[in-house]
């Protein structure tokens, strides 16, 4: 004979904060399904200055993703396997970036890269220009996305087998060998959360790109300035503009999670 647990109070009430918490997170979503039509969003992509907003915003955030993640998975590695006098100093300020109001990350790139800057200003007399164009929207992406990934892939790291990686040096590989082909794979889940993380945060990036990049259509507006700019204007456009951005988010958050999904490569696997 079986016995059917009966819900506890506790139980209640965590379904009631489940409960909370998705229609909190949620309402918002379906309002803006429910606020415009499918013929508003086809007629949003067909004016150019949306798509130009739009594609500056996937070409500039994977430009910034490939910087992150090029930088930031060797940065990551040496601070999950190495202990340093500076080490929280060093963690600290990666992760500052998370909790620094937009528009005080774009003062703050102006005054390290603008005109006037610390160092925008021996840029300037070299003849290089960063300030309104689309390399200050990339520097900008980079700056408020990179906490994402880095966090994230030294978590990752740190959470791997010693024991693997040990058996990698053991048998004669030298550390980037181990990092490539070992701890990359093995860590690959993780990595790739990250990224989506750091990809998502750099494609809604806004306050500091307005600072520092300006809303210049063609050059440095992308889809998060050209919402912003019809906001006041156009509000469906607004809201048909937010429904692709949510789309286009959604789609490489979901590819991230299937390609992360999956398990181990079959071949480290085998080795391990």
């Amino acid at each position: 004979m079986t016995t059917t647990a009966r819900p506890t109070a506790f139980t209640a009430l965590l379904v009631t904060a489940l409960a909370l918490t998705l229609v909190f997170l949620g309402l918002p979503i379906v309002a803006l399904f429910l606020d415009t039509s499918p013929s508003a969003v086809i007629s949003s992509l067909g004016d150019q200055s949306s798509v130009d907003a739009l594609l500056l915003s996937l070409k500039t955030s994977a430009l910034a993703l490939a910087l992150i993640v090029v930088v930031g998975t060797p940065a990551a590695w040496l601070i999950a396997t190495r202990e340093f006098r500076l080490k929280p100093a060093v963690v600290t300020i990666i992760e500052l970036p998370l909790v620094l109001p937009p528009a005080a990350a774009g003062i703050a790139l102006l005054a390290a890269l603008g005109p006037k800057g610390i160092l925008g200003a021996r840029l300037e007399d070299a003849g290089i220009t960063l300030f309104l164009t689309t390399t200050a929207v990339v520097i900008a992406m980079t700056f408020v996305a990179s906490p994402f990934y880095l966090r994230q892939a030294q978590a990752s790291f740190e959470s791997l087998d010693p024991r693997l990686l040990e058996a990698s040096r053991t048998l004669g590989a030298p550390e980037w060998r181990t990092f490539a082909r070992v701890a990359i794979p093995l860590a690959r889940n993780g990595l790739l959360a990250g990224g989506a993380l750091a990809w998502g945060r750099a494609l809604g990036e806004f306050g500091a790109t307005l600072m520092f990049a300006g809303s210049i259509q063609g050059v440095t507006q992308t889809a998060p300035l050209a919402l912003y700019a019809r906001f006041s204007t156009d509000f469906p456009a607004a809201i048909a503009l937010a429904v692709v951005l949510l789309a286009v988010s959604a789609a490489v958050l979901g590819a991230a999670k299937l390609a992360g999904g999956t398990g181990f490569p079959r071949d480290v696997a085998d080795r391990s």
